[in-house]
């Protein structure tokens, strides 16, 4: 398979709400947007948020987003903890801590029920460290 390009797609309830964030938070830009679709691009990433009742999700499967998380990696964990639990009052769904096997790292949840994971890679454990592929 020749892949050329690889994106999620958040099914929400509310789907402007759901641009604005990643636009507003994240620093998305929109590169098309529709009253049930918006496609979003940064340096590096694309992203795109749908109504999860659209006719084009088939039945059975239009519930609210279970079971996804998004990681986000940034160059400093703490400053983001403070803005974005502290300053913009996101759910914060786990506290900012360090994990042996290399990051500094919390979660929040975004609009439409999405786990943001917000990583700074630090330095691992040693009993992690060689669990890592070289380069």
């Amino acid at each position: 398979m020749e892949i050329t390009s690889f994106y999620p797609v958040l099914m929400v309830d509310d789907v402007a709400a759901g641009a604005r964030f990643y636009r507003d938070v994240l620093g998305f830009e929109t590169t098309f947007e529709s009253a049930w679709y918006v496609s979003l691009r940064f340096d590096g990433g694309e992203l795109a948020v749908l109504d999860r009742t659209h006719e084009t999700i088939p039945v059975g499967f239009r519930e609210s987003v279970r079971g996804l998380l998004l990681n986000v990696e940034v160059p400093d964990a703490a400053a983001q903890h403070a803005r974005l639990v502290g300053e913009l009052g996101l759910p914060e769904r786990l506290p900012l801590r360090d994990e042996a096997f290399g990051q500094r790292h919390f979660i929040v949840e975004a609009p439409g029920g999405v786990l943001l994971d917000v990583i700074e890679p630090i330095e691992p454990a040693p009993e992690f460290a060689a669990a890592y592929a070289a380069g």
